[in-house]
């Protein structure tokens, strides 16, 4: 099965201004680069589908890939762009793009997801159909105390006789880390979704599940970066 990674990038970020291309340890063209470098670098992704309304992002897609022999730049209309966009709508846009029957959909904000990282997933993503399960989602473990704010308490699966449990003894839960999502078309066009109904839990440590939200998380991941990352 052939890989079409979709990577969404639009203008207008609020929550952290120009997060995609302004300088990231080095990068000078940001996060947006150093994603695209990765990808080019990726052994198992047969095409980067750069869904886009930048043109920053569309010339650097050019000078990275001149002849478009991995990168494909489809300009995505502006009603897929704002705020308000529901996911669903994107997702319901994305077959209609990719060339390929396997979708990896991933982002640049997850700037220590590595070429390597991404060709295990797919691997093991090809492994797990095997066995039964129907998509990839990535992430990493989670064991740490959740409060509602609603009535001040434990969430259910973690209340128990004891009012502070160990912590190695809480449920074991999987964080969702936005590196990764991989999945057929077939699942987009059926479920309207990203993944299936039995998806594959593909374990990322901490350090490479970092993800930018907020600016302090860029300043976070250019650190880490800087010390630990790698295309």
């Amino acid at each position: 099965m052939k890989v079409s990674f979709f990577l969404p990038i639009r203008t207008g970020s609020q929550r952290v201004i120009n997060k995609n291309l302004r300088l990231f340890a080095g990068f000078e063209n940001g996060i947006l680069e150093l994603k695209l470098r990765q990808l080019l670098k990726s052994v198992a992704i047969d095409e980067v589908l750069l869904s886009t309304n930048d043109p920053s992002a569309i010339k650097l897609a050019a000078d990275l890939d001149p002849k478009s022999e991995r990168i494909k730049v489809v300009e995505r209309p502006q009603a897929l762009c704002l705020d308000t966009t529901s996911l669903t709508d994107l997702i319901n846009y994305v077959p209609s793009v990719v060339s390929h029957d396997l979708i990896l959909w991933g982002h640049a904000t997850t700037p220590l997801a590595s070429a390597a990282i991404y060709d295990k997933a797919i691997l093991e993503y090809k492994e797990a159909i095997q066995n039964g399960y129907d998509s990839l989602i990535s992430g990493c473990s989670f064991k740490n105390f959740l409060f509602r704010r609603k009535d001040n308490k434990l969430i259910k699966e973690q209340q128990s006789g004891l009012q502070w449990p160990r912590t190695q003894d809480l449920p074991d839960l999987f964080e969702v880390n936005h590196a990764i999502f991989l999945a057929h078309r077939d699942i987009y066009i059926k479920r309207q979704n990203r993944v299936g109904l039995k998806p594959f839990f593909y374990e990322m440590d901490r350090l490479t599940s970092t993800d930018i939200d907020w600016e302090e998380d860029f300043k976070i991941a250019e650190v880490l970066y800087e010390k630990f990352g790698e295309l």
